[in-house]
């Protein structure tokens, strides 16, 4: 068909598309890319989970239809998680609801409360669902900036009193690109003027269990009143190596789950159940292996920090998140972070994601991800301090 699709139209071009075909041309050519550009985890899911896994996929009884709630089970394993992390307390029954991953979640919830023309506020740069999720329910996006050095709450609270007053705000902390983190005071300050308002807060903690720095990230359900206009998502794709799993969670506001979970009843059945079951083991069995995933983060976090600081890139420390969110180098900053990244990847075999991708705050950076071994990433350091190295010696000679 000639004409274009009402969804699609509001899409900005998927810049991450230029890179990605860039990669997989190299591959075709034999080439070795360290590929830093996904944020998808290298490590298996622990043994103790895999193993429930194959266990029950043996019981006949598991393979039909699930719930899209999620199973009982799941429900109260996650709500004695935040009970244990958090010390909040969830109802299973009205306050937490299963979902395919925290983006199906947020995107679905889009849906349930967002009207078209409602406007929500977003962080700009952030993961795309977090923009897209609310533009394909048909809302108008008011981006506020996020960054280094940059008053965030100022920014926020200005976009909520602005009219026509915001459907809701969407927040996601450690931040995925930026890596940033706040304090429970942040969320303290939001909650008392989301409340003052009468506007939803959307919560993202996917990457609550990937800290560095021993203060582990707080819940914004710990503020007291938040579940009056809170909902929050997690996952466990990061957390236990799960990501191809796609199971995650919406937990606080009883009518927000109830929105969602009616949202979810006329579009799927639910994740498989011997996964569910499975998931159930992650939250309830031991948690060592998460901390053995936190340092294996921090460990590589430190290596590729050090590596581009011996070849002259000074980056952030990120205390939190599987990212480490870079400045593009000064020799390099006027080509743009799209640019950028194809370059790196032509000339170094390393493949990042362009913060442009993230939104237009996210121009002027790069974001790596975590996800190669500490000999690779080693590697990729090296490779990157060859290209630095060869544009200062032009640089020099003109």
């Amino acid at each position: 068909m000639a004409e274009e699709l009402f969804r699609l139209s509001g899409l900005p071009p998927y810049v991450f598309a230029e890179v990605n075909a860039m990669k997989a041309a190299a591959r075709r050519r034999g080439e070795d890319v360290i590929d830093l550009g996904m944020g998808n985890p290298d490590g298996p899911p622990p043994p103790h989970v895999v193993q429930k896994l194959v266990e029950t996929l043996n019981n006949p009884r598991v393979h039909g239809y699930s719930t899209s709630r999620g199973i009982p089970g799941l429900r109260r394993a996650l709500a004695g998680y935040y009970q244990r992390r958090f010390g909040v307390g969830l109802d299973p029954e009205t306050e937490i609801v299963v979902t395919l991953g925290s983006k199906e979640g947020l995107a679905n919830l889009a849906q349930a409360i967002v009207a078209p023309g409602d406007v929500v506020v977003a962080p700009d740069p952030c993961y795309p669902i977090h923009a897209f999720g609310q533009i394909f329910a048909g809302a108008t996006l008011r981006s506020v900036p996020i960054g280094p050095g940059i008053d965030l709450f100022a920014g926020l609270e200005r976009a909520m009193r602005q009219e026509p007053k915001p459907r809701c705000v969407v927040v996601n902390f450690p931040a995925n690109p930026t890596a940033l983190t706040v304090g429970l005071d942040f969320y303290e300050r939001l909650v008392a003027l989301a409340r003052e308002l009468n506007i939803t807060i959307v919560s993202d903690v996917a990457y609550a269990e990937i800290y560095f720095d021993g203060n582990p990230p707080p819940s914004i359900l710990q503020v007291p009143g938040a579940k009056e206009i809170a909902i929050e998502f997690s996952s466990l794709s990061k957390s236990y190596n799960m990501a191809g799993w796609r199971i995650g969670f919406a937990a606080g506001n009883p009518r927000l789950i109830a929105a969602l979970a009616k949202i979810k009843s006329y579009l799927d059945y639910g994740a498989f159940t011997p996964i569910q079951v499975a998931a159930t083991t992650a939250l309830n069995g031991p948690q060592e292996c998460v901390a053995e995933i936190r340092q294996r983060y921090k460990d590589r976090r430190d290596v590729l920090i050090e590596g581009l600081a011996r070849a002259g890139w000074h980056v952030p420390v990120p205390n939190a998140s599987m990212f480490v969110w870079a400045p593009l180098p000064p020799d390099f900053a006027a080509l743009g972070s799209l640019e950028f990244c194809k370059h790196l990847l032509a000339e170094a075999k390393v493949a990042a994601a362009p913060g442009v991708g993230f939104g237009a705050g996210g121009e002027g950076f790069v974001r790596f991800a975590l996800i190669e071994n500490r000999q690779r990433l080693r590697q990729a350091a090296r490779n990157i301090a060859q290209v630095l190295r060869r544009s200062n010696s032009i640089r020099n000679a003109s």
